[in-house]
């Protein structure tokens, strides 16, 4: 089974990503695990850590001259900025981290607490999901990740190829798919860090080609909504996940919530085996399964909790209240949260595709996947140029 850990504090030596189960014979590009990795410290409201740290993955095991054997890879990603040791505790908590129910749980300090549960630790976890793209390329899956809104301000749902998204997005200094409201949202984000405040927004990932029948109808904890929602929600200062319209569903009748299936014989040598949809309410997924449909997930991020104009709090020794500790931080993460939720969510791609088409090796995945489709075809009787 593809799985994944990840270990190391956020001003310790570095992060190890230790992932398991990853097929034989891809070769590894580390430098798109890089590129990655750089996005994440990329996007306009940053702070100065990002200028410290400049991250780049190292594979340790797993790979013989570039390429996958099977066994577990572990990835390093060293921490140029290592001063764990020399870090004194923090006096009082803030408010929206770990760090009270953290010292509370484990009746420590603060500072062992908020070093682990920092968001760096993200590093590994786009890691694991840069190597888990490169299986998904090879079964050409696409996977993006894009901002579609920040603080009060949403962008407009722009319908294009998924190269043309990465392309707009690629040109962003936010990560966003439509520029027409850009200008506004930076000039929003300096306004919110001359105030010592902070700004959330929401991200959008979006999968594409996916094959039917990922995930699972028959057990609750084997449903592919169940599973992404899980992975996305985990990543730091999430607060709310949807699937497709997600929220909005809540509001309409049934007959405009559902999404009407048509067939088109033009489409059956595809994954979608010709079964078609006007629209894509449920995105992608019905039953805990995938439906031949575009995967869309969309996450909401809250604030920065870290505050450069501290909230009220109280000092863990003395109990009288003072203003929460201050730790250098970013205004606004929006754009790194689209990096770590587009690779969190190719992780578990990945997964769900190596549970259905598994293999030791890639060559064995895609036999599987090839006969699969060939098996629905027959059984469907569906006639198309690939028969």
């Amino acid at each position: 089974m593809l799985n994944y850990r990840t270990a190391g504090e956020s001003h310790g030596k570095g992060i190890l990503a230790l992932v398991e189960g990853f097929p034989a014979g891809i070769r590894v590009d580390i430098e798109a695990i890089n590129r990655e990795l750089s996005r994440r410290q990329g996007g306009y409201g940053r702070g100065g850590r990002q200028r410290l740290e400049s991250d780049a993955a190292e594979i340790l095991t797993g790979v013989y001259r570039g390429v996958t054997i099977g066994s577990p890879l572990a990835i390093w990603i060293a921490n140029k900025d290592y001063r764990l040791d020399r870090l004194d505790d923090l006096p009082s908590p803030r408010p929206g981290h770990a760090d009270l129910s953290g010292a509370v749980k484990f009746l420590s300090g603060i500072r062992p607490i908020l070093e682990r549960a920092s968001a760096r630790e993200t590093v590994g976890r786009v890691a694991a999901g840069a190597l888990a793209k490169q299986l998904l390329r090879e079964l050409e899956i696409g996977v993006l990740g894009y901002v579609v809104g920040v603080g009060p301000i949403m962008t407009e749902a722009v319908s294009s190829s998924l190269e043309e998204l990465r392309s707009r997005r690629d040109a962003s200094q936010l990560y966003l798919v439509d520029p027409l409201r850009e200008a506004e949202i930076i000039a929003l984000i300096d306004w919110c860090r001359k105030e010592g405040d902070t700004l959330g927004g929401v991200v959008e990932v979006r999968v594409e080609n996916v094959p039917f029948g990922l995930g699972s109808h028959t057990q609750w904890d084997l449903r592919l909504d169940g599973r992404l929602a899980q992975a996305v929600m985990a990543i730091q200062a999430i607060k709310g996940v949807e699937i497709g319209d997600g929220f909005q569903l809540a509001m309409r009748r049934g007959s405009a919530a559902h999404d009407p299936i048509t067939y088109r014989p033009e489409d059956a040598a595809g994954r979608s085996l010709g079964f078609v949809r006007p629209s894509n309410r449920a995105g992608g997924l019905e039953g805990g399964m995938t439906n031949g449909q575009t995967l869309v997930i969309r996450a909401a991020m809250k604030p920065i909790s870290t505050l450069a104009q501290p909230l009220p709090s109280v000092n863990l020794h003395t109990k009288e209240s003072q203003p929460a500790s201050y730790e250098r931080s970013d205004v606004c993460a929006i754009a790194a949260c689209s990096v770590i939720a587009e690779n969190v969510v190719a992780f578990e791609i990945a997964r769900a595709i190596l549970e259905k088409f598994g293999g030791d090796t890639i060559t064995e995945i895609k036999s599987n996947l090839e006969n699969f489709c060939k098996l629905a075809r027959e059984h469907l009787g569906i006639v198309s140029k690939s028969n």
